[in-house]
């Protein structure tokens, strides 16, 4: 395994929430230099690494999430590596007032809001038949309705008049009709046409709207939840072109590159980041099924 990471020059990366040991720039140090970040989900997992990445590139960052201590402990961890302020804050993105609160504090504390991350989200498996209406409600408040509320109230309160990137975290789940993912397939599925509409309807303010599609990623509680870790799991990457899952810092760096210059004549793309893993993976409903009774079990 060390010789194929070196072989393809992979990016080191860590399974916990703690920042990388060592980092090497594939972009220039500076390349969001003096910018501000709005990171929802920041505390942790996928969100944690954008925001670590964005800051060792010269960004301020906001991370915002529902457990305030964790974020707490993000952000002193997340500066000592990078140098720049990061600003923990409260939020729940089903909740625009809350939104409207923490954007607030972010414009007084730093004076400006460049890039907007949506990445809080929520998922499980289950079957359609045994999904309540409830949960399902929940996880389009959450990935669907989350992002519109922070995308607008992002936008009226400052994009509208000083442009500016926003980056959703979407899901390769809705391409094919993935089993035991209704919930969050239509979620992301809505948010992808979110991310082409509003690239049309803001970008005269100079704003643009793109979004990555993850796959598997390693380290992240989806990915343990989902049944990416564990004997169930061992022959899971053997179908992916690739061969293995992705990490936290790749879809870092595909964040990175569409909320900066270097993607900037890019509006309404989604870019998707799975190894080429929707494209030939097994959509087995037994075996899924079967990962998602081990997985309820030990919950």
């Amino acid at each position: 395994m060390a010789e194929l990471r070196k072989r393809q020059e992979l990016p080191e990366d860590v399974s916990s929430d703690d920042c990388l040991a060592s980092y090497t720039h594939i972009y220039s140090p500076d390349l969001l230099k003096d910018q501000v970040a709005f990171i929802t989900g920041g505390g942790s997992g996928i969100g944690l690494r954008i925001a670590e990445i964005f800051m060792r590139h010269g960004c301020d960052a906001v991370i915002a999430s529902r457990n305030l201590d964790k974020l707490k402990e993000a952000a002193i961890k997340l500066s000592a590596v990078s140098g720049r302020r990061c600003l923990p804050l409260r939020i729940d993105v089903r909740q625009p007032e809350s939104i409207v609160a923490a954007v607030d504090e972010t414009l007084k504390e730093f004076g400006r809001l460049d890039i907007l991350i949506n990445n809080a989200a929520g998922n499980f498996l289950c079957p359609a038949s045994a999904l309540s209406f409830n949960a399902f409600k929940t996880v389009l408040e959450i990935d669907t309705m989350g992002t519109f509320n922070t995308s607008k109230v992002v936008y009226e309160n400052w994009f509208k008049d000083h442009g500016g990137n926003i980056v959703n975290i979407s899901a390769t789940l809705a391409y094919r009709g993935q089993a035991l993912q209704v919930h969050a397939g239509s979620a992301k599925a809505a948010n992808d046409a979110m991310t082409k509409h509003l690239a049309v309807e803001w970008g005269p303010s100079g704003v643009r709207v793109n979004a990555v599609a993850p796959g598997p990623v390693s380290g992240t509680e989806g990915f343990r939840r989902l049944g990416g870790s564990g004997a169930e799991a061992a022959g899971s990457f053997q179908s992916i072109p690739l061969q293995r899952a992705g990490n936290k810092t790749e879809i870092a760096h595909c964040t990175l590159f569409l909320a900066s210059r270097a993607s900037s004549y890019m509006t309404g793309a989604i870019l998707v980041a799975d190894g080429g893993a929707w494209l030939t993976s097994s959509n087995d409903v037994s075996a899924l099924l079967g990962i998602a009774s081990s997985k309820s079990a030990k919950l």
